[in-house]
Protein backbone atom coordinates (compact mmCIF):
# COMPACT_ATOMS: atom_id res chain seq x y z
CA UNK A 1 0.00 0.00 0.00
CA UNK A 2 1.11 3.53 -0.71
CA UNK A 3 1.92 5.90 2.16
CA UNK A 4 1.21 8.96 0.00
CA UNK A 5 -2.08 10.54 1.24
CA UNK A 6 -2.78 11.68 -2.34
CA UNK A 7 -2.65 8.14 -3.72
CA UNK A 8 -5.99 6.32 -4.27
CA UNK A 9 -4.37 3.24 -2.68
CA UNK A 10 -3.53 5.08 0.51
CA UNK A 11 -4.82 3.41 3.71
CA UNK A 12 -4.25 5.21 7.02
CA UNK A 13 -4.13 1.83 8.81
CA UNK A 14 -0.88 0.95 6.97
CA UNK A 15 0.85 4.17 8.03
CA UNK A 16 2.40 3.84 11.51
CA UNK A 17 2.53 7.63 11.85
CA UNK A 18 -1.23 7.96 11.62
CA UNK A 19 -3.54 7.57 14.63
CA UNK A 20 -7.31 7.44 14.35
CA UNK A 21 -10.10 8.02 16.84
CA UNK A 22 -10.65 4.27 17.13
CA UNK A 23 -6.99 3.67 18.05
CA UNK A 24 -6.76 6.26 20.82
CA UNK A 25 -10.20 7.48 21.92
CA UNK A 26 -8.72 9.66 24.65
CA UNK A 27 -6.48 11.59 22.23
CA UNK A 28 -7.12 13.71 19.16
CA UNK A 29 -6.37 11.79 15.95
CA UNK A 30 -3.71 13.15 13.62
CA UNK A 31 -5.26 11.62 10.52
CA UNK A 32 -5.87 14.21 7.80
CA UNK A 33 -8.23 13.73 4.87
CA UNK A 34 -6.56 13.11 1.52
CA UNK A 35 -6.08 16.21 -0.59
CA UNK A 36 -8.67 16.74 -3.29
CA UNK A 37 -8.28 18.18 -6.77
CA UNK A 38 -10.05 21.40 -5.62
CA UNK A 39 -7.56 21.95 -2.81
CA UNK A 40 -4.67 21.21 -5.14
CA UNK A 41 -5.96 23.78 -7.64
CA UNK A 42 -6.41 26.35 -4.87
CA UNK A 43 -2.85 25.78 -3.67
CA UNK A 44 -1.59 26.17 -7.21
CA UNK A 45 -3.58 29.42 -7.56
CA UNK A 46 -2.18 30.88 -4.33
CA UNK A 47 1.40 30.07 -5.29
CA UNK A 48 1.19 31.56 -8.77
CA UNK A 49 1.20 35.36 -8.65
CA UNK A 50 -0.02 35.71 -12.23
CA UNK A 51 -3.01 33.40 -11.77
CA UNK A 52 -3.88 35.03 -8.45
CA UNK A 53 -3.79 38.48 -10.04
CA UNK A 54 -6.01 37.36 -12.93
CA UNK A 55 -8.49 35.76 -10.54
CA UNK A 56 -8.64 38.85 -8.32
CA UNK A 57 -9.08 41.07 -11.38
CA UNK A 58 -12.03 38.97 -12.58
CA UNK A 59 -13.73 39.09 -9.18
CA UNK A 60 -13.29 42.85 -8.88
CA UNK A 61 -14.49 43.38 -12.46
CA UNK A 62 -17.68 41.41 -11.92
CA UNK A 63 -18.40 43.26 -8.66
CA UNK A 64 -17.72 46.62 -10.30
CA UNK A 65 -20.01 45.93 -13.24
CA UNK A 66 -22.84 44.83 -10.94
CA UNK A 67 -22.55 48.05 -8.92
CA UNK A 68 -21.84 50.56 -11.68
CA UNK A 69 -23.79 49.33 -14.72
CA UNK A 70 -27.29 50.06 -13.31
CA UNK A 71 -26.34 53.73 -12.86
CA UNK A 72 -26.19 54.18 -16.65
CA UNK A 73 -29.92 53.47 -16.85
CA UNK A 74 -30.92 55.95 -14.13
CA UNK A 75 -31.69 59.54 -15.05
CA UNK A 76 -31.00 60.68 -11.50
CA UNK A 77 -29.73 58.86 -8.43
CA UNK A 78 -31.35 61.37 -6.05
CA UNK A 79 -35.13 61.41 -5.85
CA UNK A 80 -36.96 64.73 -5.80
CA UNK A 81 -38.18 65.47 -2.28
CA UNK A 82 -40.71 68.20 -1.59
CA UNK A 83 -39.41 70.92 0.69
CA UNK A 84 -35.72 70.72 -0.14
CA UNK A 85 -34.15 74.06 -1.06
CA UNK A 86 -30.69 75.67 -1.08
CA UNK A 87 -29.42 77.21 2.15
CA UNK A 88 -30.35 80.81 2.86
CA UNK A 89 -27.39 83.22 3.02
CA UNK A 90 -27.31 83.17 6.85
CA UNK A 91 -27.65 79.37 6.98
CA UNK A 92 -24.88 79.01 4.40
CA UNK A 93 -22.61 81.22 6.49
CA UNK A 94 -23.45 79.11 9.53
CA UNK A 95 -22.61 75.94 7.64
CA UNK A 96 -19.23 77.38 6.69
CA UNK A 97 -18.57 78.07 10.39
CA UNK A 98 -19.66 74.51 11.21
CA UNK A 99 -17.11 73.19 8.71
CA UNK A 100 -14.41 75.65 9.79
CA UNK A 101 -14.64 74.58 13.42
CA UNK A 102 -14.51 70.88 12.49
CA UNK A 103 -17.90 70.00 13.99
CA UNK A 104 -18.19 67.12 11.52
CA UNK A 105 -15.26 65.39 13.24
CA UNK A 106 -17.42 64.62 16.30
CA UNK A 107 -20.97 64.87 14.94
CA UNK A 108 -22.38 62.97 11.98
CA UNK A 109 -25.28 64.10 9.81
CA UNK A 110 -26.42 60.71 8.56
CA UNK A 111 -29.05 58.57 10.25
CA UNK A 112 -28.85 54.98 9.07
CA UNK A 113 -32.07 52.98 8.46
CA UNK A 114 -31.66 50.90 11.61
CA UNK A 115 -34.25 50.70 14.36
CA UNK A 116 -32.01 51.98 17.16
CA UNK A 117 -30.92 55.03 15.13
CA UNK A 118 -34.39 55.85 13.81
CA UNK A 119 -35.92 55.66 17.28
CA UNK A 120 -33.22 57.90 18.74
CA UNK A 121 -32.64 60.45 16.00
CA UNK A 122 -35.70 60.32 13.74
CA UNK A 123 -36.36 59.34 10.13
CA UNK A 124 -33.37 57.91 8.29
CA UNK A 125 -31.43 60.40 6.18
CA UNK A 126 -32.34 60.91 2.53
CA UNK A 127 -29.85 61.49 -0.27
CA UNK A 128 -31.78 64.63 -1.22
CA UNK A 129 -31.01 66.19 2.16
CA UNK A 130 -27.32 66.37 1.22
CA UNK A 131 -27.77 67.38 -2.41
CA UNK A 132 -26.72 70.99 -1.75
CA UNK A 133 -23.82 70.14 0.58
CA UNK A 134 -20.38 70.72 -0.89
CA UNK A 135 -18.79 68.84 0.76
CA UNK A 136 -21.38 66.65 2.50
CA UNK A 137 -21.30 66.49 6.30
CA UNK A 138 -22.08 62.81 6.88
CA UNK A 139 -19.13 62.48 9.23
CA UNK A 140 -17.21 59.34 10.18
CA UNK A 141 -17.70 59.04 13.95
CA UNK A 142 -19.95 60.16 16.78
CA UNK A 143 -18.19 61.55 19.78
CA UNK A 144 -21.37 63.57 20.12
CA UNK A 145 -24.88 62.74 18.84
CA UNK A 146 -25.97 62.84 15.22
CA UNK A 147 -27.24 66.30 14.20
CA UNK A 148 -29.25 65.49 11.07
CA UNK A 149 -32.54 66.19 12.91
CA UNK A 150 -31.34 68.65 15.56
CA UNK A 151 -33.42 71.53 14.15
CA UNK A 152 -36.19 72.55 16.56
CA UNK A 153 -35.22 70.06 19.26
CA UNK A 154 -33.71 72.75 21.47
CA UNK A 155 -34.36 76.45 21.98
CA UNK A 156 -32.05 79.16 20.70
CA UNK A 157 -31.12 79.93 24.31
CA UNK A 158 -30.07 76.30 24.83
CA UNK A 159 -27.83 76.45 21.77
CA UNK A 160 -26.24 79.70 22.97
CA UNK A 161 -25.53 78.17 26.40
CA UNK A 162 -24.30 74.92 24.85
CA UNK A 163 -21.93 76.61 22.43
CA UNK A 164 -20.72 79.07 25.07
CA UNK A 165 -20.11 76.44 27.77
CA UNK A 166 -21.10 72.90 26.74
CA UNK A 167 -20.56 71.44 30.22
CA UNK A 168 -23.13 73.85 31.68
CA UNK A 169 -25.94 71.94 29.94
CA UNK A 170 -24.28 68.55 29.34
CA UNK A 171 -21.88 67.93 32.28
CA UNK A 172 -20.26 64.85 30.69
CA UNK A 173 -19.58 66.63 27.38
CA UNK A 174 -16.02 66.80 26.04
CA UNK A 175 -16.94 69.51 23.54
CA UNK A 176 -14.72 72.62 23.61
CA UNK A 177 -16.17 76.08 24.29
CA UNK A 178 -17.18 78.33 21.38
CA UNK A 179 -18.08 81.46 23.33
CA UNK A 180 -15.98 83.57 20.93
CA UNK A 181 -18.66 83.12 18.23
CA UNK A 182 -20.76 85.77 19.99
CA UNK A 183 -17.91 88.26 19.67
CA UNK A 184 -17.36 87.92 15.92
CA UNK A 185 -19.65 90.19 13.92
CA UNK A 186 -20.83 89.22 10.45
CA UNK A 187 -21.96 91.62 7.75
CA UNK A 188 -22.48 89.16 4.89
CA UNK A 189 -20.11 91.21 2.76
CA UNK A 190 -18.86 88.22 0.76
CA UNK A 191 -21.87 85.91 1.00
CA UNK A 192 -22.91 86.64 -2.60
CA UNK A 193 -19.53 85.42 -3.85
CA UNK A 194 -19.88 82.28 -1.74
CA UNK A 195 -23.31 81.58 -3.23
CA UNK A 196 -21.99 82.17 -6.75
CA UNK A 197 -19.25 79.63 -6.08
CA UNK A 198 -21.81 77.08 -4.89
CA UNK A 199 -23.83 77.71 -8.04
CA UNK A 200 -20.80 76.67 -10.08
CA UNK A 201 -20.99 73.18 -8.54
CA UNK A 202 -24.72 72.76 -9.09
CA UNK A 203 -26.60 74.56 -6.30
CA UNK A 204 -29.56 76.30 -8.02
CA UNK A 205 -29.04 79.83 -6.73
CA UNK A 206 -30.67 82.30 -9.11
CA UNK A 207 -29.33 85.69 -10.17
CA UNK A 208 -31.93 87.31 -7.94
CA UNK A 209 -30.86 85.26 -4.91
CA UNK A 210 -27.25 86.28 -5.41
CA UNK A 211 -28.14 89.93 -6.07
CA UNK A 212 -30.06 90.31 -2.78
CA UNK A 213 -27.90 87.88 -0.78
CA UNK A 214 -26.49 90.45 1.64
CA UNK A 215 -29.94 91.94 2.28
CA UNK A 216 -31.40 88.47 2.93
CA UNK A 217 -28.47 87.77 5.22
CA UNK A 218 -29.42 90.73 7.42
CA UNK A 219 -33.19 90.21 7.17
CA UNK A 220 -33.13 86.70 8.63
CA UNK A 221 -32.20 88.14 12.04
CA UNK A 222 -34.31 91.29 11.64
CA UNK A 223 -38.10 90.81 11.76
CA UNK A 224 -38.61 94.36 10.38
CA UNK A 225 -36.99 93.64 7.02
CA UNK A 226 -38.32 92.18 3.76
CA UNK A 227 -39.36 88.90 5.31
CA UNK A 228 -41.85 88.04 2.55
CA UNK A 229 -39.14 88.18 -0.10
CA UNK A 230 -36.82 86.04 2.01
CA UNK A 231 -39.49 83.40 2.61
CA UNK A 232 -40.43 83.35 -1.05
CA UNK A 233 -36.85 82.62 -2.00
CA UNK A 234 -36.18 80.27 0.94
CA UNK A 235 -39.44 78.67 2.13
CA UNK A 236 -39.36 77.64 5.77
CA UNK A 237 -36.47 79.93 6.69
CA UNK A 238 -36.62 80.89 10.36
CA UNK A 239 -36.51 84.64 11.00
CA UNK A 240 -35.47 85.91 14.44
CA UNK A 241 -32.54 87.12 16.48
CA UNK A 242 -30.99 83.76 17.25
CA UNK A 243 -28.45 84.75 19.91
CA UNK A 244 -30.30 87.74 21.36
CA UNK A 245 -27.50 90.19 20.52
CA UNK A 246 -27.97 93.28 18.37
CA UNK A 247 -25.39 92.79 15.58
CA UNK A 248 -25.39 89.66 13.44
CA UNK A 249 -22.72 87.35 14.82
CA UNK A 250 -21.19 84.01 13.99
CA UNK A 251 -23.32 82.63 16.82
CA UNK A 252 -26.45 83.77 14.93
CA UNK A 253 -25.31 82.10 11.74
CA UNK A 254 -24.36 78.79 13.34
CA UNK A 255 -27.60 78.53 15.32
CA UNK A 256 -29.63 79.41 12.20
CA UNK A 257 -27.92 76.51 10.43
CA UNK A 258 -28.46 74.09 13.33
CA UNK A 259 -32.13 75.05 13.74
CA UNK A 260 -32.77 74.41 10.05
CA UNK A 261 -31.24 70.93 9.94
CA UNK A 262 -33.81 68.21 9.39
CA UNK A 263 -36.78 70.58 9.22
CA UNK A 264 -37.23 71.01 5.45
CA UNK A 265 -38.85 67.65 4.68
CA UNK A 266 -42.29 66.86 6.12
CA UNK A 267 -41.86 63.20 7.02
CA UNK A 268 -45.49 62.91 8.10
CA UNK A 269 -46.43 63.01 4.41
CA UNK A 270 -43.21 61.77 2.81
CA UNK A 271 -43.46 58.50 0.88
CA UNK A 272 -40.19 56.96 -0.38
CA UNK A 273 -39.91 56.06 -4.05
CA UNK A 274 -39.85 52.25 -4.04
CA UNK A 275 -38.38 52.15 -7.55
CA UNK A 276 -35.13 53.51 -6.15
Amino acid sequence: MSKDPRSPDYDPADDPKVSTASDMPEELPNELPPETETITFHQRLERNATLLFIGALLVVSVGGVVEIAPLFWLENTIEDVEGMRPYSPLELAGRDIYVREGCYLCHSQMIRPMRDEVERYGHYSLAAESMYDHPFQWGSKRTGPDLARVGGRYSDEWHVDHLTDPQSVVPESVMPKYAFLSDVRLTGEHIAETMATHRMVGVPYTDEMIEVAQADFQVQTDPWGDIDGLLERYPGAQVRNFDGLEPVTEMDALIAYLQMMGTLVDFSTFTPDASR
